[in-house]
């Protein structure tokens, strides 16, 4: 009787500490330990670096950091099946890039035109909606949309484990908000329901808008102009705009993250910085200083250098996306 009470209650044990675990996707680690402690120090009253509530603010890139990004950002595949949708109406695509290489199948040559050619792609099939009507397009795009290389539905290929830590964050008074190089309007229309984080939490890259009123009705019209590249040193300046506060945690994965990283780290009191490494090519893709989507160089010696924490995807997460 007393062997089967000291199972019955070592198995109650083991199974109430797994309950409390916040982030049970985590591999007990480093990182993990890293992250437990932080939160716990700036949350903990009485602590000496203990942060008040207001202050609580902790920013996360999008793209390789809270879903996946290859081979292409997410938002490169909406554009191209924009462009598809739209060509009848631009017989001009046949012969002009990077549209040509899309209407032929040839993302090489789409790739190949570079920063300044998918900005003009982006900017093409997202200008002259109505915000709403693009809300639509997105959220429809979503509901039916599937990965190339997996099948799944993009919002299927978010990370468990960076679900878990936004919402032990916010369990904890944490502000969370997402700072990512893709486009503000694309990602507002799915982010709540994704990540629990609202539209007025979402910092990206920005086109112009203008008010109009369309047949009576008052609407604000998305430009083919860029007002704000939420990427590498623009994120700084996005958070500035949007968020009016310093992070006090920075998440990211790439070098287009280092500045934003950089500008948390820079403040004062407790700062946490976290990478997302991708090392995973059996679950996910192994990348990282050459890979042309989310290179990650120069960050990875910064956060060696300044003892960030660098998450090894393929042994410090348990499981890669939710299961289904």
């Amino acid at each position: 009787m007393k062997k089967l009470l000291i199972l019955l209650s070592t198995a109650w044990l083991a199974t109430t500490a797994h309950a409390a675990d916040p982030l049970p996707s985590w591999n007990e680690g480093a990182s993990k330990q890293a992250i437990l402690q932080f939160v716990e120090k700036v949350t903990q009253e009485g602590s000496p670096d203990f942060v008040p509530l207001p202050q609580r603010i902790a920013t996360f890139d999008n793209d390789g950091t809270l879903w996946s990004e290859q081979p292409a950002y997410f938002q490169l595949f909406f554009a191209i099946d924009r462009v598809k949708a739209l060509a009848p109406q631009h017989p001009e695509w046949k012969t002009k890039e990077p549209f040509a290489s899309i209407l032929k199948g040839d993302m090489k040559g789409l790739m190949a035109s570079g920063e300044k050619g998918l900005v003009t792609l982006v900017m093409a099939t997202h200008a002259g909606m109505t915000t709403e009507e693009f809300e639509k397009s997105v959220t429809d795009w979503m509901a039916s949309a599937k990965h190339p290389k997996t099948g799944k539905p993009y919002t299927a290929m978010v990370y468990q484990p960076m679900l878990e830590l936004m919402s032990y964050l916010r369990a904890k008074g944490f502000k969370t908000f997402i700072v990512s190089g893709g486009g503000i309007e694309f990602m507002r229309p799915w982010t709540e329901k994704t990540y629990g984080i609202p539209p007025e939490q979402v910092v990206g890259s920005s086109g112009g808008l203008k008010y109009e009123v369309r047949d009576g009705k008052p609407v604000i019209v998305k430009l083919p102009s860029l007002v704000l590249n939420d990427d590498k040193d623009g994120k700084p300046v996005g958070i500035q705009r949007h968020i009016g506060r310093r992070p006090i945690a920075a998440f990211g994965n790439s070098d287009g993250d280092l500045q934003m990283l950089q500008w948390t780290m820079a403040g004062s009191g407790p700062r946490f910085a976290l990478y997302v490494h991708h090392t995973d090519a059996e679950r996910e893709w192994a990348y990282d200083r050459k890979s042309p989507i989310g290179k990650l160089d120069k960050g990875l010696d910064e956060a060696k250098a300044k003892g960030w924490t660098v998450v090894d995807m393929k042994n410090d997460w348990q499981q890669i996306y939710p299961k289904q």
